[in-house]
């Protein structure tokens, strides 16, 4: 049966608990959000992050033959993002041989309100944010990379999950401009033994490698005409200049720009997510990169593939709009984040 319709019998029609009730039945995946969660502590340091997770990181378990790691939106709540996730593993029939994981990547700064654990990491809400691996402000030493880091260097342990094949790291909207400029600069991928595939979902925005940006309606990327009047537009995390701080500082624009254009990223773009709402990036920088999301993740899938040489590939989630469930329980997001 279609991922739609198993999702419009058990996801839509009936209410989320009894969907969750279904997906229980499924396998022995945790499913309950008040109990599938454990911390996950950061190098060297006191300091500690949560995640929600289907089964436990440390205990071993050789069925597990993938991972997807899903990151929330602006608002956090890692809580509805394993919902969703777990959602997506059960309509793919995968539950019983995929680990779902969803960071809590809490901020208690600017403006950010999250009640924190003891040791609990806070990360920054604003400026270099959470969003583009900025500097914890619990410690200067730790990064939102770091901790998704931490996160895949536990799911590649051959002691804990020996026949891990695949790792999937997703996210949607402000998880998806996380993901974005984490395929481009986190430094673990080539050092885990296991393949790591990147689901960019509707972000704002991306990180563009050079000054270059869309040019209306003609396809064609030349200097920003409007750099006057937008000073900030090719400043991080919208372009390269000015990293200052945070997980991407000590490394060059040239290894960036190799970094992303090698690694396998697949642009999830929702059809009908062309409107300024749901936290939409209204700002000069933003708006430089294309009039809405839709316009922007199909821009950038260009520009990557056709100025640096990137395989990456846009795929349109039909009659969805800036919504993580409706995009991740697709059929054409499924087939990318579990194929067989």
């Amino acid at each position: 049966m279609k991922a739609a319709a198993l999702y419009f019998l058990f996801g839509m029609k009936l209410p989320f608990a009894l969907f969750l009730l279904a997906v229980s039945a499924w396998g022995a995946a945790c499913t309950d959000t008040e109990k599938c969660t454990e911390w996950v502590a950061l190098p060297e340091s006191p300091w500690r992050s949560r995640i929600f997770t289907s089964y436990p990181l440390d205990t071993p378990n050789p069925s597990i033959t993938r991972a997807f790691v899903l990151v929330h939106g602006t608002n956090r709540d890692a809580d509805n993002y394993f919902r969703t996730a777990l959602a997506a593993a059960f309509l793919a029939g995968a539950l019983d041989d995929t680990i779902v994981i969803a960071p809590h990547i809490t901020s208690a700064t600017n403006g950010c309100q999250d009640k924190l654990a003891l040791h609990e990491v806070s990360y920054s809400c604003g400026g270099d944010s959470w969003r583009s691996g900025g500097t914890s402000t619990s410690n200067d030493r730790i990064t939102s990379f770091d901790f998704v880091d931490q996160i895949l260097r536990k799911l590649a342990n051959r002691r804990t999950f020996p026949n891990l094949k695949a790792i999937v790291v997703a996210g949607h909207s402000a998880g998806g401009q996380f993901v974005d400029r984490y395929a481009m600069a986190n430094q673990v991928h080539d050092k885990l033994g296991v393949p790591i595939t990147y689901l960019v979902a509707n972000p704002s925005s991306y990180a563009y490698l050079d000054s270059t940006r869309p040019r209306g309606e003609s396809g064609q990327f030349r200097d920003y005409q409007d750099a006057r009047n937008c000073t900030t537009y090719n400043r991080w995390p919208y372009g390269l200049d000015g990293r200052a701080g945070g997980y991407t500082a000590k490394q060059s624009d040239e290894q960036l720009r190799r970094q992303l254009a090698e690694r396998p990223v697949t642009y999830l773009l929702s059809e009908l997510d062309t409107l300024p709402l749901a936290g939409f990036d209204g700002s000069c920088p933003a708006m430089a990169q294309g009039p809405n999301r839709l316009a922007r993740g199909q821009a950038f899938s260009r520009y990557i593939n056709e100025k640096f040489g990137a395989h990456h590939k846009a795929v349109i989630v039909p009659l969805c709009g800036h919504n993580a469930r409706c995009v991740f329980t697709s059929d054409p997001a499924l087939e990318v984040a579990f194929p067989n």
